[in-house]
């Protein structure tokens, strides 16, 4: 009865996210579709837990919190900025998290029936929506503003629909190329993120088909070595921007990425200065920096940066990971060995159950992240929201395959293995 009822809600709440967060959010112009979204999850998680008989958590789930509980008596104990600022800033970092670690304990099932459906939604907002929006792009870029208030939110949407239809389809090689096709709008946006991501996706569909056979000699490392050339060369003018010249403080600046090349630069004195836990929450690059603006960016000489002043903070939560100096450099631990943890997941599961489609969109994800993040914030926007869902359904279903089980009969007990039959109440961290 309650996994009857996981199964429908999810399944309902997973296709309302992939419309009304990714495809129609700047559209609509609702600011909070995404907060509205991680509470059905929430009520949808706590019903399920109160109607089980033993409110048994995922370990790693338990350290995700406590680590959070911490950074924020840590916040206000340093005063890094009001306590409404850090709560807010709390909620916003914890909502990605949170969608992972409550769909993964939860473990939906995503019938055939639903993922035809999933994917027919796909494919008509693919036809009707994003592929006009690309065409007309050609003519009148304006079209990204008008739709999607940015391009690069045009190829978060494009990604995130590719992927879905991926993860629907029996992996053919067929089913590939349409994966590869649908993505293929996205150059449309013209960003160079998105064309990394795209050659990765390339190269993990077509290439990346047996790893259990892969041995590390010349032909696998020359295979490495290309895919990360290819990637680095579309991207290499920003890659070169924001990571060496913000080090070395080098190189011409156009005002408009001023905010973001002073980000990174200004990304390791802070964490110098607030070794080792960092500046606190809501105290730099995020969005409740901004709003509740934070002192740090007059310390810093940063607040007559155009979109980093007082009066106007656009750009302040421009980007992702110079928000990591607000956790310091054990924070900053902690967010790898987090990646750690769902690759080593991916992997053991993989190496039980041979189902490589799985394995690739989880490291698809995890490359879209971990692309995206570097000029964008979307790890903790409403498209990190959306693919952790994901991430925490695809890992249920490959820890479901792994034992055997029916897709069709798996009790909502099974979200949480004990330690008496699994591992995974073990973090692996």
């Amino acid at each position: 009865m309650v996994q009857s009822f996981v199964d429908k809600f999810f399944f309902a709440l997973f296709v309302f996210s992939l419309i009304f967060v990714i495809l129609l959010y700047k559209t609509i112009g609702f600011d909070y579709m995404d907060e509205l979204c991680a509470a059905g999850l929430l009520v949808m998680f706590f019903y399920a837990l109160m109607r089980t008989p033993n409110w048994t958590f995922n370990k790693a789930f338990l350290i995700m919190l406590g680590i959070f509980a911490f950074y924020t008596i840590y916040s206000v104990w340093i005063g890094s900025n009001s306590k409404r600022a850090i709560f807010n800033d709390l909620v916003i970092q914890m909502k990605p998290y949170i969608a992972f670690f409550c769909i993964y304990q939860l473990k939906p099932v995503m019938t055939e029936s639903r993922k035809r459906l999933l994917r027919d939604v796909c494919l008509l907002f693919w036809f009707i929506f994003l592929l006009p929006i690309g065409l007309i792009s050609l003519v009148n870029e304006r079209v990204f503003m008008l739709t999607m208030e940015h391009p690069s939110y045009y190829g978060i949407a494009v990604t995130i629909v590719s992927l879905c239809v991926y993860y629907c389809s029996r992996n053919t090689l067929r089913d590939k190329l349409v994966f590869l096709l649908l993505l293929s709008i996205g150059i449309f946006c013209g960003r160079s993120k998105f064309f990394g991501f795209f050659i990765l996706a390339v190269f993990m569909v077509l290439f990346f088909t047996h790893i259990d056979r892969l041995k590390l000699n010349l032909k696998t490392v020359m295979f490495f070595l290309c895919m990360l050339g290819a990637i680095v060369l579309v991207a290499w003018n920003k890659i070169s921007f924001y990571f060496f010249n913000a080090m070395i403080g080098s190189g011409d600046i156009d005002p408009d990425m001023m905010a973001r090349f002073v980000l990174y630069r200004t990304f390791p004195e802070i964490l110098h200065d607030y070794f080792p836990f960092g500046s606190g929450f809501a105290s730099y690059a995020t969005h409740s920096s901004g709003v509740y603006y934070s002192d740090l960016y007059a310390k810093y000489g940063l607040e007559y940066v155009w979109g980093l002043s007082k009066s106007y903070s656009a750009f302040i939560s421009d980007t992702f990971y110079p928000s990591l100096a607000q956790f310091g450099v054990v924070g900053i631990a902690l967010f790898v060995l987090f990646w750690v943890y769902i690759i080593r997941k991916a992997f053991s599961r993989y190496f039980k159950n041979g189902n490589v489609k799985l394995l690739a969109i989880v490291l698809l994800i995890v490359g879209f992240l971990a692309i995206e993040s570097t000029t964008g914030p979307a790890f903790i926007a409403q498209g990190g929201f959306f693919v952790m869902m994901m991430m925490g359904l695809i890992l249920s279903e490959m820890s479901r395959d792994t034992r055997g089980e029916s897709l069709k009969t798996t009790p909502i007990t099974d979200g949480v293995e004990n330690s008496a039959n699994g591992n995974d109440l073990n973090p692996q961290i």
